[in-house]
């Protein structure tokens, strides 16, 4: 039995649109879910809305499950949480999280879901693959008790990592951003917060997710000798210059890029990605982690939204999308 649901498709570069889709009887190794919530990770999501995904890397930044091509029209998106309608009994009524796009049903393997932890709101399980960046960025990072860190960039990306190096012993930690209201942020989830000429140096450890140049020079500034900044920043078709003279080579400073594509290295061995996004949930049991939504809207109005957070009218870290 084929069913129809609606999902949110970039029609074109800055224009998005609800289209009804057909949705497939699922077959026996797969599972059909109903949509409770999705997220909207503005970062990523909002360069492709703007249709700024350098030809490059249009197949590196293809979804698991994205429909279509850059820079459109594509169905793109991977954070979405739902409940199994139809599957393994294992499963059926259970909530899961799946990188999915903005869908109302949608049926996928059943290797493609992993169920949510009880003491998890479905709510606040659309955070689960931005906090699974985060846990591979600490992998690709391994700080260490009593390191002097800062995370230079306050969006969905550092302040998931901000959170999650909050529960490390002994270190020194702040959250470094231009934007002063994201202080109480920073304050929702035990860290403290300044401003980037306020910040203190002598950094052991620097993960950097501004997506500004200035950002990551301020970095660089910001590190002790031989201290290390972690790059969780993507700039899309942008040239950056960082500079790179003066004291860079005779401090013996580092800059290591880290990306959720990939397992770090440091866990490739034992770990599999079901087992860091399982991670990632279990992470999402703390209910400081609620200050990183906010804002929300109904689906019908995504086509309107979504314009509105791609120019930053609407401000915000993750915007969590509620469905009927």
């Amino acid at each position: 039995m084929n069913r129809s649901a609606h999902a949110f498709w970039l029609s074109s570069p800055g224009h998005g649109e609800l289209r009804e889709v057909t949705v497939p009887e699922p077959a026996a190794d797969e599972v059909l879910v109903r949509t409770l919530y999705s997220g909207v990770s503005r970062g990523t999501e909002t360069l492709v809305f703007r249709g700024q995904v350098p030809e490059s890397q249009h197949a590196v930044m293809r979804a698991p499950f994205q429909d279509g091509d850059f820079p459109g029209p594509v169905k793109y998106g991977y954070l979405n949480v739902g409940v199994v309608e139809q599957g393994p009994d294992t499963l059926t009524g259970r909530t899961v999280f799946c990188l999915y796009p903005h869908q109302s049903r949608y049926v996928v393997p059943v290797h493609a879901v992993v169920p949510v932890p009880d003491r998890v709101p479905a709510g606040r399980a659309v955070l689960a693959g931005t906090v699974e960046t985060a846990v591979n960025a600490l992998w690709d990072a391994a700080p260490l008790i009593g390191d002097r860190i800062a995370v230079v960039g306050g969006g969905m990306v550092g302040c998931s990592v901000a959170a999650l190096l909050a529960r490390f012993p002994g270190v020194r930690l702040q959250l470094v951003d231009t934007d002063p209201e994201r202080a109480a942020t920073a304050e929702a989830l035990g860290v403290d917060f300044a401003a980037p000429e306020d910040a203190l140096g002598d950094c052991d450890l620097i993960v950097h997710a501004s997506a500004d140049e200035r950002g990551l020079a301020r970095a660089l500034g910001l590190l002790a000798a031989e201290g290390t900044v972690i790059e969780l920043s993507w700039y899309g078709e942008r040239l950056v210059t960082l500079p790179l003279g003066e004291a860079f080579h005779s401090r013996r400073l580092t800059v290591r890029s880290s990306q959720v594509g990939s397992l770090s290295p440091a866990r490739r061995a034992g770990r599999g990605y079901a087992d860091r996004l399982a991670l990632a949930l279990d992470l999402l049991a703390d209910p400081a982690l609620d200050a990183l939504i906010t804002g929300e809207s109904a689906f019908e109005e995504l086509p309107e939204v979504m314009p509105r957070l791609a120019t930053g009218e609407i401000p915000a870290l993750c915007h969590r999308v509620r469905y009927g």
